[in-house]
This record gives structure tokens, C-alpha cells and sequence, in this order.
């Protein structure tokens, strides 16, 4: 009788896991995004003190718990050598998150070229987007509206796929919420196209 009620247990405590990319050129503010819906989203969790994050060389792995469901993050490192190993994560992922530092100027060309690589990966058709304009809270930086034209050039890689664009501090945390409640309701209703996986 326990071996039942331990199993059913189990059954009603389990999760759906979805994996999301966090993607973007290195020094995009990815990781301390991760930490900022890490903070905002996980009960007493105390993240990483941004002036300590430095360069990712690989991955940083980051889980929370939302409406039911657990998000696992993968934030991959941006440096133009680690680019090529983006690719080996595609087929797992139920979403991405790309980051763009809109405070270098000088680089949003080769956001946009990298940007455009990825998306037009057939592992990610479909695959919902969440395209976050970084670093909002620094002066001079470029808005939305700036970053928008850019980025549209890509549409016929986008496609018809659920796509958001959006400001973000990861710094301040301003934005990180909604971009993140953007994607668990996109993640629900795509999971019949690309089922979950089951997690206790």
C-alpha cells in the first residue's frame, strides 16, 4: 500500500521540464539574465553578484519552478569559438531566449549575423523566440524601437512562430518577469508539438 500511495505521490508532485537556450554574443549580459530569473523566480535564492559573473567558457545550467511547470536554462557562452556548439542543444530546446547588448553599437551588425545563423537552424523551427533588447538601464543605449528594423530583416527566418520582442535590465531586473511568463505561456501551448519532459 505505501509503494502505491509513494508512486501516486511521486505522480501528482512531478513536473513537465522544458529547456530553454539563452543565447547571444558574449558580453550580452546572458548570464546575469539567468541570475535575475533565478532571484525573481526561486524562493530564497540569493544570485550571483553581478561584478562577479565573468565570461561563460561553456554553459551555466539554471532551473526554476513556475505555474507548474520547471524551465531548465541553458545559457551558452558567446564567444565566436563556442558558437559553433550552439547547434548540439537545438533538438532538446522548447524555446530560446536571444540576448542583444543594446549598448554596443559597434556589434549589432554580428548580433544580427549570428542571430540569423541560429534561427534559420531547422532544429529550431518553430521553436518560440523571446528576442531581449539588454542593458536598458544604461545611457545612450538603443530602444526597441531601434533594434526592431534590424532584427526584421530576419522575418522570413523567424516565420510564423510565437516571437516577442522586448526591453530588458538584467542588471535591475526590470523586465525579466514578463519575458519569462511570456515564455511558459508560449512553452504550454506548443508542448503538443514538442512534448516535455517528465522531471520529480
Amino acid at each position: 500500500m505505501f509503494t502505491l500511495l509513494h508512486g501516486f505521490y511521486k505522480y501528482m508532485k512531478q513536473k513537465d521540464e522544458y529547456c530553454v537556450l539563452i543565447l547571444g554574443l558574449d558580453n550580452a549580459g546572458k548570464t546575469t539574465y539567468l541570475e535575475g530569473a533565478k532571484t525573481k523566480f526561486t524562493k530564497n535564492y540569493k544570485g550571483m553578484n553581478p561584478s562577479k559573473i565573468t565570461t561563460t567558457v561553456g554553459l551555466n545550467i539554471g532551473q526554476i519552478d513556475i505555474q507548474g511547470i520547471r524551465l531548465s536554462f541553458w545559457d551558452l557562452g558567446g564567444q565566436e569559438e563556442l558558437q559553433s556548439l550552439w547547434d548540439k542543444y537545438y533538438q532538446e530546446s522548447h524555446a530560446v531566449i536571444y540576448i542583444i547588448d543594446s549598448h554596443d553599437r559597434d556589434r549589432m551588425n554580428e548580433s544580427k549575423d549570428v542571430f540569423d545563423k541560429m534561427i534559420s537552424n531547422d532544429h529550431l523551427s518553430g521553436v518560440p523566440l523571446l528576442l531581449l533588447a539588454n542593458k536598458q538601464d544604461l545611457p545612450d543605449c538603443m530602444g526597441v524601437r531601434e533594434i526592431k528594423p534590424v532584427f526584421q530583416h530576419s522575418g522570413h527566418l523567424i516565420g510564423r512562430r510565437d516571437c516577442l520582442v522586448m526591453p530588458v535590465s538584467a542588471l535591475t531586473g526590470e523586465g525579466v518577469d514578463e519575458g519569462i511568463k511570456w515564455l511558459v505561456e508560449v512553452i504550454k501551448r506548443n508542448s503538443v508539438v514538442r512534448p516535455a519532459r517528465s522531471t520529480d
